[in-house]
């Protein structure tokens, strides 16, 4: 369940691969409905779907943060150079930034106005700070190129990794999916 010294725990292994699965469903699911036109049937449903998901991944990304801070992190695998290490800690530290900009500029669009986000019916998450000039349009804007960067960051980290598979032939990958090295 958690963290060790040479390998990334139960808990560690889905709450990564859990965000990027919605990380990127989100991003499809923006793109998508970005284009709907007041007359579709799912311009209402989608980005209430999309807010719900969002609001879920606060919570979500919130207990990964604390997970991340109470446990240790395996250590680099063999043959990994300080400037890998380095370059993947500034990414690691760029997607954990950007995935919090998203999710504050996302709460903050459709609030501007004053309504809370409801949550599949379930709860409703109130609006708090409505005060900003032009929030809306300002925070739109900011969510959506972001959101294109962090795509963009999280592919770098996925090509990282898989270069760390392929080509170096290490452990990274497998670590992350959980699996047992086959250097041991």
């Amino acid at each position: 369940m958690f963290n060790t010294i040479d390998r990334f725990g139960f808990v560690a292994i889905i709450l990564h691969w859990v965000i990027a699965l919605i990380i990127f469903g989100l991003f499809g699911l923006g793109w998508y409905m970005v284009d709907l036109t007041y007359y579709d049937r799912l311009y209402n449903t989608l980005p209430a779907i999309h807010k719900s998901i969002g609001i879920l991944l606060i919570v979500i990304f919130v207990f990964w943060l604390i997970w991340k801070i109470i446990n240790l992190a395996p250590k680099p695998v063999e043959g990994i150079t300080r400037l890998e290490i380095i370059a993947a800690k500034l990414v690691h530290l760029g997607i954990f930034a950007l995935i919090a900009s998203i999710l504050v500029s996302g709460y903050l669009i459709p609030t501007a106005a004053g309504m809370g986000i409801s949550v599949f019916g379930w709860f409703e998450v109130p609006a708090t700070i409505t005060s900003i000039p032009e929030q809306e349009d300002i925070t739109g804007l900011i969510h959506k190129y972001l959101a294109y960067v962090i795509i963009g960051l999280v592919l770098l980290h996925a090509a990282a990794a898989l270069k760390h598979h392929f080509i170096n032939k290490d452990d990274t990958l497998r670590r992350m999916l959980g699996r047992v090295s086959q250097n041991k």
